[in-house]
C-alpha cells in the first residue's frame, strides 16, 4: 500500500498548505470605496468585515442615495473577498490533483 502513504502524505501536505493560506487571508486587508470615497469597507481575505467609514456630508444626501452606496460597497467588497480567497485558494488546491478522485 505505498500509493496510500503517498496519499497521505499528500493530503497532509495540502492541509498544512490551505492552513498558511487561511493565515495569509486573515492578514490580507482589501479596502474598497464607493459615493467618490465617502463610504469606505474593509475586509479581510476571509471575508471578515473589518472597518466602515461614511463620510459626515454624506449622511446628509438623501437617505435612499446613502443606503444604495453603502449597499454597493458591502457587496463590491464581499464579492473582492470571496474573489481573491477563490483565487488563492485555488492556488493551493491545483497542486494537489489526486489521480480518480478529482
Amino acid at each position: 500500500m505505498a500509493g496510500l502513504g503517498k496519499l497521505l502524505k499528500q493530503t497532509q501536505k495540502m492541509q498544512r498548505g490551505i492552513e498558511a493560506l487561511q493565515a495569509q487571508l486573515e492578514a490580507k486587508e482589501i479596502e474598497i470605496t464607493s459615493g467618490g470615497g465617502a463610504v469606505r469597507v474593509k475586509v479581510n481575505g476571509g471575508g471578515k468585515f473589518l472597518a466602515l467609514t461614511l463620510d459626515p456630508e454624506f449622511l446628509k444626501e438623501d437617505t435612499k442615495l446613502v443606503a444604495d452606496t453603502l449597499l454597493a460597497a458591502i457587496q463590491d467588497a464581499a464579492a473582492q473577498a470571496k474573489a481573491y480567497h477563490d483565487t488563492e485558494m485555488q492556488k493551493i488546491t491545483s497542486q494537489f490533483q489526486m489521480p480518480g478522485m478529482f
